[in-house]
Order: C-alpha cells, then structure tokens, then sequence
C-alpha cells in the first residue's frame, strides 16, 4: 500500500509562541534551582493562584523590564536600519523603517507577555492562540504600515500610466491593496484558531443572492468610481458642482467622494450619485465670466453715450487680465425704466476666484472713472410724474401756503 500523505496542519506554520522563547524559560527555571534549595526556598516555594511566588516575582520583573526598555530595543533596530538605509539616495526606506516602528514597539509587548505566562506556568492553548493571533496582527499591521510609507511609489508608476489622475488611481488601487491584504491578514488569525477558512468562504456562496442584493448599493459607488476615473469627471482639488453639492474635491473613494464646501463643512456623496448626475466643474475652465448692465441717467446725450462705450470697450481691449481671445461685447442695449442700459459681456484671463475678483473690481473702477470724466452718471431707480392741468380752482389743501 503506499504512504500516506501527512496532513499538513497550516495551523503550525503560524504557531510561532512556541518558537519565540528560544529556551529561555527553561533556562531561567534552571537559574531559580538554587533559589529554591536555599534557607528562604520555603518561603519562595508559597503558592498565590497556584503560582510559586519566586516564579510570579521574576515574571512581573520580566514583564515590566521588557517593557521599559522596549524604547531603547526599538531605537537600537532603527538605527540600525537606518544606518543600512544612508547608503541608499531615495526617501522610501527612511518612510519604511519609521512605518515600522509603532509595530516593532508592540512586538516587544507580545514578548513580554509570553515570557510572564511562561515563567508562572500558565501559558494554556488558548493564551497561546490568542498570542499567536496578535503576532500575525502585528506582522500585517507591519505590512500595511509599509505599503502606506511607499504610496508615494504607487503614485510614480501611476503617473506613468495616467499623469492627470496620478493620485486618483493610486489611491484607489492602494485601497484594493490594503482591503485584500486585510482579507489574507483576516484568513490568517482564523487560521490559528483551526477554522477551515476555506469552507467558510464557500458557505458564503449559499447567502450569496442575500449578500449581492444587500450588497447593491455598494457594488453601485464601486462601478461609479471606476467610470469616474475612467472618464477623468473630477479630479482632487477641483471646484464642482452636483446635484446641489458645491465645494473642492478632497478625496475620490470607492464608495464615496468627500467634498469640502466652501463653509469648511465636509460632505460625503455617493459615487453613484456624481456618476449619474450632471457634474459642473469650474475648475476645468481657465477663464470667467464678466457680465454686468450699467445704467446712465436720461439727461446723457447720444454722443456722450458713444463715447462712454468706445472707451469702456478700449479700457477692455487694452486690459491685461481680459481675454482678447473669447467674446468681447460693450453696446449701447436698451431704454430701461429709469436707466440707459449699457451692456458688457467679456471674460478674465484666470480662473481663481481671487485674482477673478481683483480684476473685476479694477474694471468696475475704469468704468467708473470713464462714466466720470464723460459728464454722466449712473442712475437710480426713479420715476417723474407730470401734471398736465391742476383742477380750477385749486382744492384748499394746494391754495394754502
């Protein structure tokens, strides 16, 4: 009959308790011997929770010896790393080996707890399991940790791909990352707790019909951000507008998109909503608009209003900050109520709301200047009423002084 194959038990692969202690344990127990054949072993031999006093008396002093010094273990591999990374030009590594730190920092505190429940005999299978469960938390926190200090390089090779959306798509690809790493990272800590991952992934599938229609809305934002970065709609840090949303785009999830509103008040849409609605972005435009009606009084003749609107247009033309290549308009439009209307329509060469406004506001002031040194005015909503006859004689109210 042939061998057997061994069942390879995963489980053990990620038992690594066991093999952290190196002997240390046995070797400390070997060191109290004496302790306890001494005149005072009676007394270190007294039990507390079933516990030999000296055993519980060194396990605390291991414990909070480790965990003062875990500072200066954590400095010493740094540095040491460090030095390694001097010899390199680019920035990543130092990322790296700061990314590292808080899980090295914790490593140590996994350490200290083994060594205290193995020096008063404690340290029972399921300690064990949760011991190990956080050691492989700690290795994926470490991962992750990592993978975050090197976005910058996801962002060079997506720039290659797509420069205007560099960062969009790095964001959304280290988010598929970090979310299917988490998900190995998950598998893994079941792993030590002997669940068939597998089977458990499987019987997902009779639920599946539930968990897709529960799960519409999200599959909806995850096809929405893709044709959102697809079509290049909106990038981060561009001015929108939709569905009665304005504000700065601030980031473009899988699910959502945060946009910051011009109140400093943070909104979250769904991306399925940006998707299916009309997006106005200003940002995309490179120049705005200037349109504005000014009204001159009545008693400005017609070659006065000529004259004001050739130099108003003239003021446009010679304008630094006015676009001369877009639609420039000054005419003379219509005999308003109160007012001669003229009409300007032209564009600024720039885009930002700032610079927009300066500009806007020195043209008012040329027109201004330009109404003044004509001999006119600007007039204001008014209305004169005109008596043909007054009744004979005059009622007494009118006759009296």
């Amino acid at each position: 009959m042939p061998t057997p194959t061994p069942d390879l038990n995963t489980t053990e692969l990620l038992n690594v308790i066991d093999k952290m202690d190196m002997g240390f344990a046995q070797t400390v127990q070997s060191w109290m011997t004496p302790l306890y054949t001494s005149k005072y072993g009676e007394f270190f031999q007294q039990t507390i929770w079933d516990i030999p006093l000296a055993n519980l008396g060194l396990a605390v002093l291991v414990f909070f010896f480790i965990l003062l010094l875990r500072r200066l273990f954590t400095y010493a591999i740094t540095s040491l790393l460090c030095l390694v990374a001097q010899r390199t030009v680019n920035h990543y590594d130092d990322r790296v080996i700061l990314a590292l730190r808080a899980p090295i920092r914790f490593a140590f505190v996994l350490i200290a707890i083994h060594l205290f429940f193995l020096l008063i005999f404690k340290e029972t299978e399921f300690i064990k399991d949760i011991l190990n469960t956080l050691v492989v938390y700690t290795v994926f926190w470490a991962i992750l940790a990592v993978m975050e200090a090197l976005r910058g390089v996801l962002y060079g090779v997506t720039k290659r791909l797509n420069p205007d959306l560099s960062r969009e798509l790095g964001n959304f690809i280290m988010a598929i990352l970090k979310i299917l790493i988490s998900g190995v990272g998950l598998g893994a800590m079941l792993q030590v707790w002997e669940i068939n991952v597998t089977a458990l992934v499987a019987s997902l599938g009779i639920g599946g019909l539930a968990f897709a229609l529960a799960a519409k809305d999200t599959a909806a934002n995850l096809f929405a951000s893709l044709s959102l970065l697809a079509d290049r709609s909106i990038r981060i840090g561009e001015w929108i507008k939709v569905n009665g949303v304005e504000g700065t785009v601030e980031d473009i999830g899988m699910r959502t998109t945060k946009i910051r509103s011009f109140g400093k008040s943070l909104i979250t849409v769904p991306n399925h909503i940006i998707a299916n609605n009309p997006i106005e972005n200003f940002s995309r435009r490179k120049i705005r608009r200037i349109k504005m009606r000014i009204g001159l009084t009545y008693d400005t003749d017609r070659a006065t209003i000529d004259t004001i609107v050739k130099k108003i247009k003239g003021m446009l033309q010679a304008h630094p900050h006015i676009s001369q290549k877009d639609t420039l308009l000054v005419n003379f439009e219509s005999f308003g109520d109160s007012a001669l209307q003229i009409f300007i329509y032209t564009f600024t060469d720039t885009a930002n709301w700032e610079y927009y406004l300066k500009i806007r506001e020195e043209v008012h002031l040329q027109i201004m200047r330009i109404v003044e040194e004509s001999g006119s005015a600007f007039a204001f909503p008014s209305q004169s009423i005109y008596l043909e006859s007054l009744p004979d004689p005059l009622p007494t109210a009118l006759a009296t002084p």
